[in-house]
């Protein structure tokens, strides 16, 4: 056993709930195991990457050796400055969005609705500590994976040292994911600002907040903060925000923020951060003109850094990049065969069903392709993600941007929720489906959904592609009435109605007079 303490870690504030939190994640008692003789993976990173790769190979039931490494909170982002938060913040959020809809459906609201910001707060905080059991040190332990505790490092070709203890391996998976960049702003480090890492551990409200990034965290974030009291600037550096969504879609979605009183500067550059009496002054140009602006927090929510330091990756001929992070091959393989990696530290997506997908391609790739197995491609994947704003902004497969760049023909069906019985009873018509399908084919290629629950909407589609399913099966598919799903087979039915020549229209008519 090693008899090194354990790093002490906090999450602020140290409540009940954080405290129950930590004893999951990082249990202050915790004692690392006495290191087998040779692991057949030791995994580095202990968020939904490193946590799938570790629990997928030691439940194959094959015996296998498997060690984990965390340095913090294990859960990683996504269970502890990430998914679960926001999204809990975002539901208390999403119940201001209803009730100032509210006159347009018959229901008077009193102008000024209560929102008691450190209840929202706690709510998040009681709802996170109850999930991590399932990524908690205990539980890993229960699984068969030997779990330590530490800042973990290559020191050989086959060895990790971890808290004073060399671990072996026959192979090892790189999972250490992200953080939040730091912005290159003159004076924001000396004002402070907050990232995702930080903006949970809030208690009380900023009366006065300043988002940097109109990206998908700026945008969710500004917009729940700006529901629950906050007054909201949302900065961003291009014309539109979500440069990477199709910009009819953002366009709604930028609509929105303003209609709910974001005051959105675009074309934006911040010159420097200054600390006053007031508050942190923010001075800015957008379109020509400087301006500025003081607030009481800075929220940053643009860019993130791969977490490459301190694994001595020298030393086991591991290439990397300090913006891009590891370098892979498309089997997520490192410039050493023996050593894998997955998750943001190494890919594009960063999202967590993305991490959890290249996890399960790791396991094969390392475990099963030396015996013949065959092996797996990231490139394979297709990958939806959602932006979780109000309405939610949902996209799979490629977009028209992509396939023009790519010489692809294609042709376009939107259809628009003011024509989808549930979204006119919902009162929510302004999103709408936009499929993009191979030219002379019913091949899907890509899609976006703009709607209140265009998450929840995406999967028809993204099984349709992953299944080879085209329009012409989907107009086969029976959707409930009413719902907005229908959209979908809307979509599919306008498909086929283009495969009706003039010839075909004729000889119909034909026949049915004859009939």
């Amino acid at each position: 056993m090693s008899n090194l303490e354990v790093e002490r870690v906090t999450v602020r504030p140290m409540d009940e709930y954080n405290q129950t939190l930590v004893s999951h994640v990082h249990p202050q008692d915790w004692v690392n195991p006495e290191p087998a003789k040779i692991y057949d993976l030791v995994v580095i990173g202990a968020g939904t990457a490193g946590l799938v790769v570790a629990a997928g190979a030691a439940g194959l039931g094959l015996g296998l050796k498997v060690a984990l490494i965390e340095k913090h909170l294990m859960g990683g982002d996504c269970l502890n400055v990430g998914c679960v938060p926001s999204k809990t913040i975002i539901r208390s959020a999403r119940v201001i969005g209803e009730l100032w809809d509210g006159k347009e459906l018959g229901i008077n609201i009193p102008k000024n609705i209560d929102v008691d910001f450190s209840a929202v707060m706690a709510r998040m905080r009681r709802i996170r500590a109850g999930i991590s059991p399932h990524d908690s040190a205990a539980r890993f332990q229960k699984l068969g994976v030997d779990v330590f505790l530490g800042s973990g490092r290559f020191t050989s070709k086959n060895t990790v040292e971890v808290d004073g203890q060399i671990l072996r391996f026959k192979k090892a998976v790189i999972a250490t994911g992200a953080r939040a960049a730091k912005p290159e702003i003159p004076g924001i480090e000396k004002a402070g600002y907050l990232t995702n890492e930080s903006v949970f551990s809030l208690i009380q409200k900023p009366e006065r907040l300043a988002v940097i990034g109109g990206g998908p965290i700026g945008c969710e974030l500004a917009q729940a903060f700006r529901r629950l009291g906050c007054e909201v600037v949302l900065f961003h550096r291009s014309s539109h925000i979500l440069n990477k969504e199709d910009a009819e879609a953002a366009e709604i979605l930028q609509k929105v923020l303003i209609k709910e009183g974001i005051r959105l500067v675009l074309n934006a550059k911040l010159e420097e951060v200054v600390t006053v009496t007031e508050g942190k002054r923010l001075y800015f140009s957008a379109n020509g003109h400087r301006d500025s602006v003081t607030v009481d927090e800075i929220l940053v929510g643009a860019g993130r850094a791969p977490n490459v330091e301190g694994l001595n990756l020298e030393a086991v001929n591991v290439e990397y990049d300090q913006r891009q992070g590891v370098k892979v091959n498309d089997y997520l393989q490192t410039t050493n065969p023996k050593i894998y990696a997955a998750g943001d530290i190494c890919m594009n997506w960063k999202f967590t069903h993305a991490a959890d997908a290249a996890a399960r391609i790791v396991i094969k790739n390392t475990l099963f392709s030396p015996f013949g197995l065959g092996r797996s491609k990231l490139s394979n994947l297709i990958m939806p993600w959602v932006t979780y704003t109000d309405p939610e902004i949902a996209h799979v497969g490629i977009s028209q941007e992509e396939a023009k760049s790519k010489g692809i023909d294609f042709e376009t069906i939107k259809i628009p929720f003011s024509s989808v019985d549930r979204a006119i009873a919902d009162g929510e018509e302004s999103g709408f489906l936009k499929i993009l399908h191979r030219k002379g084919s019913d091949e899907i290629i890509g899609a976006t959904i703009v709607a209140r629950h265009a998450g929840e909407m995406i999967s028809e589609v993204t099984t349709a592609i992953v299944g080879k399913l085209g329009l012409n099966k989907l107009s086969g598919v029976i959707h409930p009435y009413p719902t907005q799903a229908e959209a979908i087979k809307k979509a599919a039915d306008a498909y086929r109605r283009t495969l009706l020549t003039e010839n075909t229209k004729r000889l119909l008519g034909f026949l049915t007079k004859l009939s």
